[in-house]
C-alpha cells in the first residue's frame, strides 16, 4: 500500500509543490487546503484533499478524522507546512495580531501534531516534519510576528524530538531560507488590517523599505530557490532510514546558521539589521 501523508498549507508555494512531488513519488497525499477552488485543482490532478483551517481546532479534528477514515486509521507522515505572516515593526504590532499568527503557526500546528501522535504510536511508526524557517533561529526587521512563531515552533519541536527518543517516531525540522512563494503577497491583508504604519514613528522607514517590499514587483531575494528545493529535502527526510533532526534549505540558511555560531551578538545583530 502507498504510504500516506497529510500536508497542511497546500494552496500554493511550498505546500503545493510538496503535495505534487510526493504524489508523483507514489505517496498517498492528503493536501490540506482551506477553499474549494484549491481542493478542486488537486482532485483534478488525482490528489486527495483535506479541508482544514489551522486556527480552528474543530476544523483540525474534523480533517484528521476524515483522513483516518479514508486510510483505515493509519497515517505514515505529517508535514506541518501551513503558516502566514503579519509584517510590521514589533512596536506597531497589536497583541491580537501576534495572537492570530500564533493561533495558526503554533497552536493549530501543535494541536494537529498531538492528535497525530497517538495514531503513529498505535501503528508503531511515523514521521512528523515541521516546516520552520531561517527566521526560526535568526531575526530580521519587520518579521517579528512570523519569526516569533517559528522560534516557538523550533522550541516545541526540539523538545518533542528529545521526548520521543523512546518511541519509533521521527520528529524532523526543515529550515528553508528564501523560497519563491506567495507568503509575501498573502501577508498584505494582515498588514493592512493590523499595522497603522502611517501613525508610526517609523513611517519613513516603512516607506523606504517594507512598503516597497510588499507592493512593488521584485526579482526575488538573493539566493532564492523554487519550492521544489524544499520538496526534495522533504522527500529525503521522509524516506531515509535515519533522518537528521534538522535540514537546512538554501545558501542563506547555512550562512546564517554559521554566523549565529561564530559571530559576536553585536555583529550578528548588525548583519540581521541589514534585512
Amino acid at each position: 500500500m502507498a504510504r500516506s501523508i497529510l500536508i497542511t498549507g497546500c494552496s500554493s508555494g511550498i505546500g503545493l509543490d510538496a503535495a505534487m512531488t510526493l504524489h508523483r513519488a507514489g505517496w498517498r497525499v492528503f493536501a490540506g487546503v482551506r477553499d474549494e477552488d484549491s481542493a478542486a485543482r488537486f482532485r483534478s490532478a488525482g490528489v486527495e484533499t483535506a479541508r482544514i483551517e489551522m486556527a480552528e481546532t474543530s476544523s483540525i479534528d474534523a480533517a484528521l478524522a476524515d483522513v483516518l477514515e479514508r486510510t483505515g486509521g493509519t497515517l505514515d507522515a505529517l508535514y506541518n507546512n501551513a503558516a502566514f505572516a503579519c509584517p510590521g515593526a514589533v512596536e506597531d504590532l497589536p497583541t491580537d495580531a501576534l495572537r492570530s499568527v500564533f493561533e495558526a503557526n503554533v497552536f493549530g500546528l501543535h494541536h494537529l501534531t498531538r492528535a497525530a501522535i497517538p495514531v503513529m504510536r498505535r501503528q508503531g511508526h511515523g514521521r512528523i516534519v515541521q516546516c520552520s524557517s531561517v527566521l526560526g533561529f535568526v531575526p530580521l526587521p519587520w518579521r517579528g510576528a512570523y519569526s516569533a512563531s517559528k522560534y516557538a515552533l523550533e522550541g516545541l519541536t526540539d523538545t518533542l524530538r528529545i521526548e520521543m527518543r523512546d518511541t519509533p517516531l521521527h520528529i524532523i525540522t526543515l529550515q528553508p531560507g528564501p523560497i519563491a512563494s506567495r507568503i509575501r503577497a498573502n501577508s498584505i491583508p494582515h498588514f493592512e488590517r493590523w499595522i497603522d504604519w502611517e501613525s508610526s514613528p517609523r513611517r519613513a522607514q516603512y516607506e523606504r523599505s517594507l512598503l516597497k517590499r510588499l507592493y512593488e514587483p521584485s526579482g526575488g531575494d538573493l539566493f532564492q530557490l523554487p519550492p521544489g528545493a524544499v520538496s526534495r529535502v522533504l522527500l529525503k527526510a521522509l524516506t531515509t532510514p535515519r533522518p537528521r533532526s534538522h535540514y537546512k534549505v538554501t545558501v542563506p540558511t547555512h550562512l546564517m546558521a554559521a554566523a549565529r555560531r561564530l559571530l559576536p551578538r553585536a555583529a550578528l545583530d548588525a548583519l540581521c539589521a541589514r534585512g
